[in-house]
């Protein structure tokens, strides 16, 4: 345990002087992590950084709450539709998320408010139609016409 700060001693001042003689006695050689970036360092900051890395370190997650996990859901298979390969895929992704959605009504899902109605599968289709335009196939170009000569056209036939 250190010692108490001095009175009329600036409080700056003693910390500093604390540290300076800790390093002078070798305190801080042979940390670990010594002359390594900070963990972090040019992240966005977020306020619950330390809860975050406490769950990832002990390998737990925090689930969230069965309405915020549907929302979620629900904006992941719009996703999904939008980069669908055809129209069959896009209704089957947006029908399997219905009928979650309207389970979800049914049943009592912890959180906030669900406020989510099914999606109108016929506009999904549309919107899914106006992001892969039908592309029309160029027709093959004729086979060039066999040219005669001058004479050839009075030639006589048979």
């Amino acid at each position: 345990m250190t010692e108490r700060k001095p009175l009329g001693v600036n409080f700056e001042t003693w910390v500093d002087r604390q540290i300076r003689e800790a390093a002078e006695r070798g305190a801080f050689d042979g940390l670990p992590g010594a002359g390594k970036p900070l963990p972090g360092e040019g992240e966005p900051y977020e306020e619950m950084w330390w809860i975050k890395q406490k769950l990832h370190s002990e390998g737990l997650s925090f689930p969230l709450p069965g309405t915020l996990a549907l929302r979620k859901k629900a904006e992941e298979a719009r996703g999904a539709a939008a980069e669908a390969r055809s129209e069959d895929e896009v209704r089957r992704i947006i029908g399997e998320i219905n009928e979650e959605i309207v389970e979800g009504h049914r049943k009592a899902l912890s959180g906030p408010p669900l406020n989510l109605m099914p999606f109108d599968v016929e506009e999904a289709v549309r919107d899914w139609r106006d992001r892969h335009p039908v592309r029309e196939e160029t027709p093959e170009p004729a086979p060039p016409r066999r040219r005669r000569g001058l004479f050839g056209r009075f030639r006589r036939r048979g």
